[in-house]
């Protein structure tokens, strides 16, 4: 015997409950319903109707760039309290829906600093905490320190990353993951962040360039500039938005080198959207170039040479929808004791306009907004 009840069979369509209902009405009034076409549905239920799509909402989201970070100096003791690190410019990354730094230190204890270069940098894993108590989402270690002490100190940095709320960009143990960006999703967007490095020693380009089951950086010199070119582009197909890192620049100068312009422009053409980096120290001019943001030189910002335009540094906001760049927000700050301190009132003002007038002294087409 079948103990299990029948299931209740559905004695009414939908299009014969709705006859059934109008037939109803019609005995309550004594009239004859006017029958409904075929397909057409009653105003009022049309109305009640919820609308539905199929595609998912998505609003602008924001984020904040900044420029050199490391440890060195009389910043190392500051990462005995990882939370505070930072300083006061921590609020001004935090606010915004992602932030950004260029990492320009391997993150060791152990490695063989590169014989003969003049300047090596390293950092304990504090600085990772130190970042992401900052608010900061992702750091590119593609730079000319990244490697400072060899290959084994930048293994060191990618297993630190792996272990790290901060994701790193720009470097990986072969090639393949050198040019993997980061990828998040904000507000219903997905958004790729590459790092990538213009800037290498030419006797140190074959041991610091990733390759193919060698780890290494990220780079846009000589032929790898083709490979970060493809990277952006498939980048483009799959996601919303795609933002490079670059570090590139002339020590000591404001201005970008000749061929940087150029550069950008071909990474928007591949699918970026914003552009943006430093190397040289000094801060440099940015901007809407054409329809794509680049910025040239985000300066120091967490560093122990301060001084005089080593010291001017600042926060760029940008504001992202579905592949474009709607906004931007330049806050100034400058360093004090090696961290960022935002400049306010008519100092912000002036510093501001500063940093705006570069773009005439340095003659470059960048505007306020999209072209």
């Amino acid at each position: 015997m079948n103990l299990e009840q029948p299931r209740p069979r559905r004695l009414l369509t939908m299009s014969a409950a709705l006859s059934a209902l109008v037939l109803a009405a019609a005995c309550s009034t004594n009239e004859t319903p006017e029958p409904l076409e075929r397909g057409a549905v009653d105003e009022e239920e049309a109305t009640a109707a919820p609308q539905s799509s199929h595609e998912p909402a998505t609003e602008p989201f924001t984020i904040a760039f900044g420029g050199d970070v490391m440890f060195e100096g009389i910043l190392r003791p500051r990462l005995a309290d990882p939370a505070t690190a930072l300083g006061p410019v921590s609020e001004h990354l935090s606010a915004a829906d992602l932030a950004m730094v260029n990492l320009e230190t391997a993150v060791t204890e152990g490695g063989v600093p590169v014989p003969g270069k003049e300047f090596v940098f390293r950092a304990p894993s504090s600085a990772l905490e130190a970042l992401d108590a900052a608010g900061v989402d992702v750091a590119t270690v593609a730079n000319n320190h990244g490697m400072d002490y060899g290959e084994s100190g930048l293994l060191d940095t990618l297993d630190h990353g792996d272990g790290s709320p901060v994701a790193l960009v720009g470097a990986g143990r072969d090639i393949d993951e050198a040019y993997t960006p980061h990828v998040a999703e904000v507000n219903g967007q997905t958004v790729a962040l590459f790092g990538a490095t213009d800037v290498m020693d030419d006797h140190l380009i074959p041991e610091w360039t990733a390759g193919e089951g060698s780890p290494g950086l990220a780079s846009t010199k000589g032929e790898m500039r083709e490979r970060m070119l493809e990277a952006v582009s498939e980048a483009a197909d799959e996601h919303d938005n795609v933002v490079v890192f670059l570090h590139w620049g002339l020590e000591g100068a404001h201005c970008p080198l000749p061929h940087a312009p150029s550069l950008a422009d071909e990474l928007f053409e591949a699918g970026a959207a914003a552009v943006v980096g430093g190397h040289a120290h000094v801060l440099s001019p940015g901007g809407f170039q054409g329809e794509g943001y680049a910025h040239y030189g985000l300066s120091n910002f967490v560093f122990y040479n301060f001084s005089g335009p080593t010291a001017e540094t600042g926060v760029l906001t940008l504001t992202f929808h579905e592949g474009r760049v709607l906004e931007s927000d330049w806050a100034p700050a400058r360093i004090q004791e090696g961290v960022p301190i935002p400049y306010e009132g008519v100092d912000a003002e002036r510093a501001e306009r500063t940093w705006t007038d570069m773009r005439v002294q340095c003659d470059l087409p960048l505007s306020d907004s999209p072209v």
